[in-house]
């Protein structure tokens, strides 16, 4: 009887992952589309960061193919930054990390990314002093 419990605890704890994943990965699409160009690269860049904070890679076409949906029927952000504000802070250094990538995938960072990373910048919770250094640290590596 208690294998039971313990089976059912981890179904709805894969579940939830799941879910926590599709989240993340919906505000990096509302990243990569804002600039109305949504290209195969920042969809890998989107891919390699779910799968450095835990998702399955077995999943990942299912996760992405449902978080795709899901940013296309939101109207704000906030049901995204939700689930991100209380994952540790080395994650959401990954999961900004990737947002700058996206931003800069094309080499330039046009008024709609730089004002959603600022209003990303309060709703996670992360000073605007490591927001900039994490933007220099990506630029620096992309653009030479």
């Amino acid at each position: 009887m208690i294998n039971f419990f313990k089976d059912r605890d981890k179904v709805k704890n894969e579940n939830s992952n799941e879910e926590s994943f599709m989240k993340i990965a919906s505000l990096l699409i509302h990243a990569a589309k804002i600039d109305e160009n949504y290209t195969e690269v920042e969809k890998e860049i989107i891919e390699k960061t779910m799968i450095k904070l835990g998702a399955n890679t077995s999943n990942i076409d299912k996760i992405m193919s449902d978080a795709t949906i899901i940013e296309k029927n939101s109207n704000q952000i906030l049901n995204f930054t939700k689930e991100i504000k209380t994952m540790p802070e080395v994650d959401k250094i990954k999961i900004i990390e990737s947002l700058w990538k996206i931003i800069y995938s094309n080499n330039n960072a046009d008024i709609y990314e730089t004002n959603l990373m600022r209003r990303l910048a309060g709703l996670l919770y992360v000073d605007s002093n490591t927001i900039g250094n994490l933007k220099e640290k990506i630029k620096k590596e992309l653009i030479k």
